[in-house]
């Protein structure tokens, strides 16, 4: 009896010994799927819509509030149209030529009408078409700051018709030299949220218009709505920590760094500029103290996560400074209502200059790369900022010529003295011609 029982329990131990070979095999190999993370994914496209709201209600009304009363409605036009063909021609090719896989001077053509969008982009945890209305929202912040430097006196036909071309032959070279691997960025140029390939190339591009359009036939009543000019500086200050929020390409310490010593630069520009007006005049205007946070905004966007607390904020302080400065002695040589050479061009310029001494540790920065030696990159952001504001200002130059041989930059002086109003609320609509 014992040994039929032992035969069974043989017979058992054998009949599940196939299913103990099956259960301990390796199983097959299956890749697995890259997800985007849904918090990085949600914080850029909340930082894409900040940077929205900087480019329309921000700059829109930034520069309503810096015109004759009788220029409000074509300047605001006009910022609408620029931020409507700027995202079309974004979408249609700028895109592609900026980040789509190239060479070292421009992207290729694997993007074209946002095709061929990655689930993931490259290196990151966010889906493509995140990284793509980001971007998209940076280049709307520098295209509707060139409004500001020829309102009054410039076509909206005009404008539509030279939009595309500075995209192809401005920002985007610049973009892809700085954020996509280009030559600029070879170099070692550093620039983390658009100091320089935002505000430098908006800024130096928008000196060549206002030097292209000339003066304004009379400037009267210039600035008639101080309130408005503060509103969309204000939307300005908040769109902007957008930015440097974004390009820490999801919500991580850095960041919130970066949007701290965005505010924190903005301030100190701010009370710098309000200084040295009281100093100057004897006296502190509303938009003067506006002016300055913008200029420590566009200085600090080059270092926002790279500095400490106190680099950020002597940024700022040095930033107004210089700004401030240029701002009166460009006063009566060239005539750029919204000040954007001055304060963002000359402001960008500044904070990428400030960034590899305010990047060392020994004053809070991050530091370098031990490759990297302080000389080399302060000799990197000298050339890497020159490249770019003198392309700026010869490819707007260039642009704007192609298309004043089809249609001229400058309205009429009966429409100029007129104000330009009068035919965007009138029953004939905008003149394109």
């Amino acid at each position: 009896m014992r040994d039929c029982h032992s035969a069974v329990f043989a017979m058992r131990i054998l009949s599940i010994f196939p299913l103990v070979l099956l259960l301990s095999a390796p199983s097959p190999a299956f890749a697995q799927v890259a997800a985007a993370d849904s918090g990085d994914t949600g914080w850029m496209i909340l930082c894409a819509l900040l940077l929205l709201f900087a480019a329309l209600p921000g700059l829109m009304l930034r520069h309503a509030g810096q015109v004759n009363v009788r220029n409000i409605l074509s300047v605001m036009a006009q910022g609408a149209g620029v931020a409507a063909i700027m995202s079309v021609g974004w979408a249609i090719a700028g895109y592609s030529l900026a980040f789509a896989p190239g060479n070292a001077w421009l992207g290729g053509g694997a993007n074209l009408l946002l095709a061929n969008l990655a689930q993931l982009r490259d290196g990151l945890t966010v889906p493509e078409s995140a990284f793509v209305l980001f971007q998209l929202a940076l280049a709307l912040v520098a295209s509707c700051l060139l409004v500001g430097s020829v309102a009054e006196r410039a076509r909206i036909g005009w404008f539509l018709a030279f939009i595309p071309l500075w995209l192809l032959l401005v920002y985007a070279p610049m973009v892809h030299a700085l954020w996509a691997g280009g030559w600029l960025a070879a170099l070692g140029v550093m620039d983390y949220a658009g100091g320089i390939a935002t505000h430098v190339a908006a800024g130096f591009s928008a000196l060549a218009l206002a030097l292209l359009a000339g003066r304004r036939s009379e400037i009267s009543d210039p600035g008639h709505a101080p309130g408005l000019t503060m509103a969309g500086g204000a939307l300005v200050w908040i769109g902007l920590s957008g930015a440097v929020g974004g390009w820490a390409l999801g919500a991580t310490d850095d960041a919130a760094t970066a949007i701290l010593n965005h505010h924190f630069a903005a301030c100190t520009g701010a009370l710098a500029w309000a200084l040295f007006d009281r100093v100057l005049t004897g006296r502190t205007s509303a938009t003067g103290v506006m002016s300055g946070a913008l200029a420590g905004i566009a200085a600090v966007s080059a270092s926002a996560a790279l500095v400490g607390t106190g680099g950020a904020m002597l940024t700022g302080v040095i930033a107004a400074t210089i700004c401030r400065i240029a701002t009166g002695l460009l006063a009566g040589r060239i005539d750029d209502g919204a000040n954007i050479f001055a304060i963002h061009g000359l402001g960008g310029m500044t904070g990428g200059l400030l960034l590899p001494i305010f990047a060392l540790p020994i004053l809070g920065g991050v530091g370098f790369d031990p490759s990297i030696s302080f000389s080399g990159a302060m000799v990197s952001q000298i050339v890497g900022i020159s490249v770019v504001a003198l392309w700026s200002v010869l490819g707007s130059a260039i642009a704007a010529l192609i298309v004043s041989m089809v249609l001229p930059l400058r309205v009429t002086k009966a429409q100029e003295g007129e104000g330009l109003d009068a035919a965007v609320h009138g029953q004939q609509g905008w003149d394109f011609r």
